[in-house]
């Protein structure tokens, strides 16, 4: 099987793998058992589940690679399994939070069987392809812990004691740089991941694409700019959407942001309700709101190989996980472009389909990514819930036009 190839950080291999896995469940200190049961919608999935499916992918994909290795719960290759067709039959996602057995004392156990497994093959030699799989199923991971974050944050919100993930230090006051347009790059210009660190498969093959002349805006789109639109009536006017997104806010009431209360000066987050800072990145947006506020702003939304030619050449640095805010903040004042990595993931004008010459990984693992190319739109950058180390320029997470329990924001873009 051909998996791409990397190269591996200095970091021993069984400390990065101990280290991401432990981090897994240093997310859920002060969770009850409770906690991590509830599913507050189809789209979430529980805590206790996302801990037994990031151990299911390493015994499924890796572990199972030997055939020797025997499974301490052969049955729950079914309940824990996400959408992998090919590997067999799986429970129904909307119904992982039927599964009050097994109990998490047991995932717990797995997770240490698994990762005792893990630690003994990591200590022999290790070949490339098996390599390849294992940091594979570490960003698998990475993911999950941001989805952990997402979920949880949604269902405390759905429980009308609002309670407290983690406290967060006093906000501080904040400013954030007034809003300005930079003009990027016109032409012929190459995108997709280059070099040898961890790619996913959709962000390859590189290929060359034209941009027309473009500006985009230096900073994120704040609260306050949000709060505007909403009180001049952006939900109530059906010019400034798309068809399906004005019969989805009809449909669903919207009003405001998912996370604001009634009185549009407070918002819901990780560290309970908290006053809304007019200067932070508005979040918990979805692609039908971001388009609709571009239109209204008069601008539109950058396309994704707008946005990635201008990142490439910026660091990865950010308001990230490891950051522990667990909620955007205000950018900091500087000229160029800023907040380009962390904060909120940015929706892009891209619909998620396939790059020139697109080839999905052979087997199962084929399934990752390739056949949700369709109805779904390209987000940018990570966000205060993704790990660092995660991040890239080439980075392509995708979700469907009315998602809004992610961590996702505004960039605005325009024509020149």
């Amino acid at each position: 099987m051909n998996v791409p190839t990397f190269t591996v950080d200095t970091e021993d291999a069984v400390a990065r793998f101990m280290r991401i896995r432990r981090h897994t469940l240093a997310l859920c200190v002060g969770l009850s058992g409770e906690d991590l049961q509830v599913q507050s919608m189809p789209d979430a999935s529980p805590g206790k589940w996302h801990l037994a499916h990031t151990t299911w992918f390493f015994e499924q994909f890796v572990l199972g690679h030997d055939p020797a290795y025997r499974s301490p719960n052969p049955e729950w290759r079914y309940l824990f399994n996400s959408y992998y067709e090919s590997v067999g039959p799986m429970h129904a996602r909307p119904q992982r939070g039927l599964l009050s057995r097994p109990a998490l004392g047991e995932i717990r156990d797995y997770r240490a069987c698994v990762d005792e497994a893990m630690g003994e093959l990591l200590a022999g030699d290790v070949n490339t392809e098996l390599a390849a799989r294992i940091e594979l199923g570490l960003q698998h991971e990475q993911q999950h812990q941001e989805l952990l974050l997402t979920d949880i944050k949604h269902m405390f919100s759905c429980n009308p004691l609002q309670p407290t993930y983690r406290d967060a230090a006093d906000q501080r006051e904040s400013r954030s740089s007034p809003l300005r347009f930079l003009p990027g790059r016109q032409g012929p210009v190459d995108i997709g991941h280059e070099g040898d660190g961890f790619t996913y498969d959709n962000e390859t093959p590189r290929h060359a694409t034209w941009l027309s002349a473009h500006a985009l805006a230096n900073r994120l789109v704040t609260n306050a700019e949000y709060l505007a639109f909403v009180r001049d009536g952006g939900y109530q006017e059906a010019g400034l959407w798309l068809s399906d997104g004005w019969a989805t806010v009809q449909r669903e009431g919207w009003q405001r942001p998912l996370y604001w209360q009634d009185d549009l000066a407070s918002e819901f987050t990780l560290a309970g309700v908290r006053p809304l800072d007019a200067h932070a990145p508005v979040c918990h947006i979805s692609y039908f709101e971001a388009d609709a506020f571009a239109r209204w702003a008069g601008a539109r939304l950058p396309t994704e190989a707008e946005w990635e030619d201008a990142a490439a050449r910026l660091p990865v640095h950010g308001n990230f996980q490891d950051d522990a805010h667990f909620h955007p903040i205000a950018s900091s004042p500087g000229d160029g472009l800023q907040q380009m990595y962390g904060d909120v993931w940015e929706w892009t004008a891209s619909p998620y389909v396939s790059y020139p010459g697109f080839k999905p990984l052979p087997g199962a693992l084929g399934e990752y990514n390739g056949k949700f190319m369709n109805g779904q739109w390209v987000l940018r950058g990570g966000s205060c819930a993704t790990p660092r180390d995660h991040i890239r320029a080439s980075y392509r997470n995708f979700f469907p036009p009315h998602a809004r329990w992610q961590f996702a924001g505004i960039r605005l873009g325009q024509d020149r």
